[in-house]
């Protein structure tokens, strides 16, 4: 019995790991991440229970320092069982280096970071900002009036100022402009085949009509001329024409033999 042993189709070295990502597209992605943490419905649907959260996005004070002080801060969980919780996400600017120590002993509180903003891919993460932190969003990632620290980095902005898109079409202003709906419905002939379809056939050739005609005349003399041929060779033949017949070929025989150069003996 082997004890052990090594494992079956083991993961390759050299294995493509890490994917090259362009810069602007990272960005576009935190800041998309952050903007789906101030959605209550996203939150929600990850687990967070939040009902009792007064705001969102949540902003406390630098003034924690006891792990105890955080706790009472943080009441809340996921509901999964066997799964490692993804708890809050703290984000503490530098003045709140007191704040570290008060939540580092806490599971599943972790920093900043896009992998922790939408674990698994899923945005909405429940995160909690210090004062200092969410002051210092609009200095890093900029806004629609003040330019970002990033080099080249401008912040995306909405495609729609109102996202409820029934709503909008639905508004007189819009409808005063669109064209009234349309109840006739002008739908187009069905193209038939001539070659399968007499009708239209004699649309385009009149003269296809005698032509079939003839062609199923023809067809029957055909028909009826095989029927007679068939018949005649499928008769009884009287004995007298019979007997007549045989002798006839006797006799042929006959004449054939003297002709020829051999003799009967």
């Amino acid at each position: 019995m082997c004890r052990g042993g090594r494992m079956f189709a083991p993961t390759k070295i050299w294995r493509r790991w890490h994917r090259k990502i362009k810069v602007n597209q990272k960005r576009y992605a935190v800041v998309s991440a952050i903007a789906s943490s101030a959605v209550p419905s996203l939150v929600m649907a990850r687990g967070h229970k939040i009902e009792s959260v007064p705001e969102l996005p949540l902003v406390i004070g630098d003034s924690a320092e006891k792990t105890s002080a955080a706790i009472d801060i943080l009441k809340q969980t996921r509901n999964r069982r066997y799964i490692s919780r993804k708890g809050s996400l703290i984000v503490y600017g530098t003045e709140g280096a007191k704040l570290v120590k008060a939540f580092r002993n806490i599971p599943g509180v972790e920093r900043l970071n896009l992998l922790k903003l939408a674990p698994g891919g899923h945005l909405g993460r429940f995160v909690i900002w210090t004062k200092s932190a969410f002051e210092k969003l609009d200095s890093i990632d900029g806004s629609f009036d003040k330019t970002s620290e990033k080099k080249g980095y401008i912040l995306p902005r909405s495609k729609m100022v109102n996202a409820d898109l029934v709503r909008t079409i639905n508004s007189d202003e819009v409808q005063s402009v669109v064209k009234p709906i349309k109840k006739k419905v002008k739908r187009a002939p069905m193209k038939k085949n001539p070659l399968k379809n007499l009708n239209t056939m004699l649309k385009l050739n009149p003269y296809a009509k005698t032509a079939r005609r003839m062609s199923l005349l023809a067809e029957a003399q055909r028909v009826k001329a095989k029927k007679e041929k068939l018949d005649k060779k499928r008769a009884q033949i009287p004995k007298e024409e019979a007997a007549a017949i045989k002798a006839a070929g006797k006799a042929w025989y006959q004449t054939m033999i003297s002709d020829s150069d051999y003799t009967e003996f």
